[in-house]
């Protein structure tokens, strides 16, 4: 597991300990409401969550929520009926979830935030937020372009996969990004869509990018699996990526990482869903009543072809 870096935030007292919900008596009960299955970022994650809860004797009552933000509502107001000990879950979307998060309140149940951020101004409604600064993800794949492109004359026509609309990782990369590039002009999003963090939406995005768009240099991807289905778009259209269209992605997944070494796509930025002991370590806290940081920053780092053909063999995910 990695190393984590706590922002200097004030920490927040976890109130509710001995009764909050009304779990097994022998142990810690824990609902989990997962975004879904949509790439190889969230097999991963949900594999870290399922063997951290199994190996902190935690009772994981797992919820898939195909990627639909009423699911998640539904699975929290599930899990609020069965009296969980505290409530686990990474949103769809930034907005609308302050009733369903006061009927925990009310019921005296903590609420954790994993991988992404909720857009809410009251705070007191989870516990923690365990995950990555995806506006500094996107800064690191703006800053990596600057540099490769400083020696570049004329524009650079850059088009961009998103992530999935509203959702806190496709908000904040992109808003990173753009800050990034914006020291040098000559950078130019010229497209900009959503390929809903999957592998078959960017392949369908970069398709239609490559018809509308004769003159494209760069590709820059939310996530990997956008950024393996561009690279089939642009394949099947006669081009050669990472040379011709040159490929950015977020996340650093196995299969990512393995199109990095052979020089289809040409710089990765991390971002690391082994969060489970960690989350597993904040829930026994919070369920204890014990004070825990109000948010909690992985640490990451990026890769160059050179770096990721050096990291492949010992790669988990």
């Amino acid at each position: 597991m990695t190393a984590v870096a706590v922002s200097a935030l004030a920490l927040l007292s976890a109130c509710g300990g001995s009764d909050a919900g009304g779990g097994s008596d022998d142990g810690i009960t824990m609902g989990f409401a997962q975004v879904g299955a949509e790439s190889g970022w969230r097999t991963a994650n949900t594999k870290s969550v399922n063997e951290a809860a199994e190996a902190a004797g935690i009772d994981l009552k797992f919820n898939d929520a195909q990627q639909k933000q009423e699911n998640q509502i539904k699975a929290i107001r599930s899990f609020i009926q069965q009296k969980v000990d505290v409530i686990a879950f990474s949103p769809v979307v930034e907005s609308g979830w302050d009733t369903v998060l006061k009927e925990a309140q009310d019921a005296n149940i903590p609420v954790i935030l994993t991988d992404r951020a909720i857009d809410s101004t009251d705070t007191s409604l989870y516990k923690s937020f365990l995950g990555s600064d995806f506006i500094e993800e996107g800064k690191k794949a703006g800053q990596w372009l600057v540099e490769d492109s400083a020696a570049v004359d004329g524009p650079v026509n850059i088009v961009e996969l998103q992530g999935t609309t509203g959702a806190a990782p496709a908000l904040d990369r992109k808003e990173g990004f753009e800050e990034a590039i914006a020291a040098d002009p000559d950078l130019l999003i010229v497209q900009s869509q959503t390929g809903d963090f999957t592998r078959s939406g960017g392949k369908q995005v970069m398709e239609a990018f490559l018809k509308n768009t004769p003159d494209i240099d760069v590709v820059y991807a939310h996530n990997d699996d956008m950024g393996l289905g561009a690279i089939e778009a642009i394949e099947a259209a006669g081009k050669v990526p990472g040379k011709d269209i040159k490929i950015i992605t977020v996340d650093a997944v196995k299969d990512g990482m393995t199109a990095l070494s052979e020089g289809k796509i040409n710089y990765i930025v991390e971002c690391n869903p082994l969060l489970g002991d960690q989350l597993m370590d904040l829930a026994e806290k919070v369920v204890a009543g014990e004070d825990v940081p109000e948010r909690v920053v992985t640490e990451e780092t990026a890769f160059t072809q050179e770096q990721a053909t050096k990291a492949l063999p010992d790669r988990k995910y």
